[in-house]
This record gives structure tokens, C-alpha cells and sequence, in this order.
């Protein structure tokens, strides 16, 4: 654990030093140093008013993804589920699609307009899938098939909306889709932040019942373990992590599918460990593809998500090979 932190801070510090503008790391400290109101103002917008909310938001995000697959691999007892398994990735891009094709009309200030949308498309997602499950039963392979027809509900609507769309439009979309933190804030960052606060201690409460459940739906019950009731309390927080997480930054893969393996094969099956671990490896995954992002593409930025789609299969595959190597 504590590995893992420093880990992750170095890489926080490496991700704050760098970026397009390309500041010498003597003006980075002196900014830090000086607070967002010091003499070089320059200085102090670029690391306070963008970097820092940039490298915080990735932070959030990436404990909001980590934490949200670990649960959802255990609630349905599948190693390849994620938080988009459900489908809610797919409602928050079709909500972002939507806000910004009709959203100019609605009653909110401009930079919020998205993930508020983005926001209530998952919840709603959410929704579908927990009247679904209600009805039909609450088997982990049912919440998994009620999941999967959301997911492409969701993805049609979502593709009959670019194809509608005008090229300038279509454009938006399509860079919200990739998955970014250059649109961070720092309203953004609270509001994703005070979502993670209040969901981590939920979390952090089911963590011996979590642990039970990987023992089975029969062992749990056996222990006094409400099995339906549990399953329907972690879908719940999965749903609101992932809407905080996405709807801001938009879709980023294989964060919340990669981070949960390595925490188990770190620390074991313990959710009590298990759990705080996936969300640090979480935000160390989205924090070091930002940086790589950046010293990729000199003076500019690659979006996130395209770094851990393209770095998330390897690393699967290595979670993967470890693990078979383990079971010999």
C-alpha cells in the first residue's frame, strides 16, 4: 500500500511538471510554492488553474474506476466485468452526444451542461437495469444480460446521434468519447471528489461481505449475508462512481478492468486491502497515461483513454499470464 502511494506521487509530481507549455521545472516549483495568487501570474494559472486540476481529476477518476471494477467483478463474480459492463458508459456517452447537439437550450451554465446530461443518462441506465433485474430475477448472469441490452441500447442511440450530427458537432463528440482530462476544474474536481467521499465508506463498510461473496452466493448466505440486498447495495455505488467518473472526462477503458487483477494479485482476495489498493493502481494508470500522453505528443496533449486503450491490453495480458503462472 504504501508502495503504491509513492508510486502514484511520483508520478502526480512527474505529471504536474509537464505539459505543452513546456515551463522549466524551477518556474513549476516556484508556482507550487507561491500559491495561485503569486507575482508570476503566468506561472500560477498554468499550474494552478490547469495542471493541477487536470492531475487531481485523474487522481479521482482513476480511484473511482479502480474501485467501481473491483466491486463489479466481485457482485458478478466475472473477471472480465468493469464498470462499463452495465452498460453506463455508453448512457454517459450518449447523454454527453446529446448535450452537446441540444444542450445550448437548457438552463445551465455552458461547462456543466454535459456532465450534467452525461450524469443523468447513467443514472438512468442505472435505472433500466435495476427494474430489469427486479423483474426477472437478481442472478449475477441476469444483472450481466439486463447489462449488455442497456449497453446496446445505449451505443445505437448514441451512434444515431453522430450520424445525425454536423461535422463541427460530430467533432465534440467524438473527442469526449476518446476520454480526456483537459476539460478539468476545479468544479469538476469537487464534484467528482464529494461523490467518491461519500461512496468510499459504503464501500469500505461491505468489505468483509465482499470478501464472502467470493466464496459464493451459498457460503455468504450461510454466514447471515443478505446476498440480494449486498448485490443491489454495490450496483448502486458502481452507478454513481462510474457517472462521477466518466461524466466529466468521458469514456476511459481498462482502467477499472486492470486495476482490481493487480490489487488481487498484490494483496489477495481481502477487500478490506483489495479495495483502497484498486483505486490507488486505478489513479496510477490514468495519472502515468497522462503523462506519457504528454511527452508523447510534444506541445500538445493525446487524450487518456486512447493511452489506456492502447496500454490496457498488454497489461491485461500480463495480469493475466501472472495469474496462470500463479495457479501452477
Amino acid at each position: 500500500m504504501v508502495g503504491a502511494l509513492l508510486v502514484l506521487g511520483w508520478f502526480f509530481v512527474v505529471d504536474m511538471a509537464t505539459g505543452p507549455s513546456g515551463m522549466p521545472l524551477s518556474d513549476v516549483i516556484n508556482a507550487l510554492l507561491a500559491g495561485p495568487s503569486g507575482p508570476d501570474r503566468a506561472s500560477a494559472t498554468i499550474i494552478w488553474y490547469l495542471r493541477m486540476p487536470q492531475s487531481m481529476m485523474g487522481v479521482i477518476v482513476g480511484i473511482c474506476l479502480g474501485v467501481a471494477g473491483l466491486q463489479m467483478q466481485t457482485i458478478l463474480d466475472n473477471p472480465l466485468a468493469s464498470p462499463f459492463t452495465l452498460g453506463f458508459s455508453a448512457a454517459a456517452g450518449f447523454g454527453a452526444a446529446l448535450s452537446i447537439m441540444f444542450g445550448a437550450s437548457l438552463p445551465v451554465p455552458e461547462y456543466l451542461v454535459t456532465p450534467i446530461v452525461a450524469f443523468a443518462m447513467t443514472l438512468l441506465a442505472c435505472l433500466i437495469v435495476y427494474l430489469m433485474v427486479r423483474a426477472l430475477g437478481e442472478s449475477p448472469e441476469i444483472l450481466v444480460l439486463c447489462g449488455i441490452g442497456v449497453l446496446f441500447l445505449f451505443q445505437s442511440l448514441q451512434s444515431l446521434l453522430q450520424y445525425l450530427a454536423s461535422p463541427e458537432v460530430l467533432q465534440q463528440i467524438v473527442f469526449w468519447l476518446f476520454g480526456s482530462l483537459l476539460k478539468a476544474n476545479w468544479t469538476s474536481v469537487m464534484v467528482t471528489g464529494a461523490v467518491a467521499l461519500f461512496c468510499m465508506p459504503l464501500v469500505m463498510r461491505d468489505s468483509w461481505r465482499l470478501t464472502v461473496l467470493r466464496l459464493g452466493d451459498a457460503n455468504a448466505a450461510s454466514l447471515g449475508i443478505d446476498v440480494a440486498n449486498l448485490r443491489r447495495r454495490s450496483f448502486i455505488i458502481v452507478a454513481l462512481l462510474t457517472a462521477a467518473a466518466v461524466s466529466f472526462v468521458g469514456t476511459i477503458g481498462f482502467v477499472g478492468l486492470v486495476a482490481p487483477h493487480v490489487a488481487k494479485a498484490l494483496v489477495g482476495e481481502d477487500h478490506r486491502y483489495s479495495i483502497p489498493l484498486a483505486g490507488l493502481i486505478g489513479a496510477t494508470i490514468l495519472i502515468s497515461a497522462s503523462v506519457f500522453g504528454k511527452m508523447i505528443s510534444v506541445g500538445g496533449v493525446i487524450p487518456v483513454g486512447i493511452i489506456t486503450a492502447v496500454a490496457g491490453i498488454p497489461m491485461l495480458f500480463l495480469v493475466i499470464f501472472s495469474r496462470k503462472r500463479q495457479e501452477k
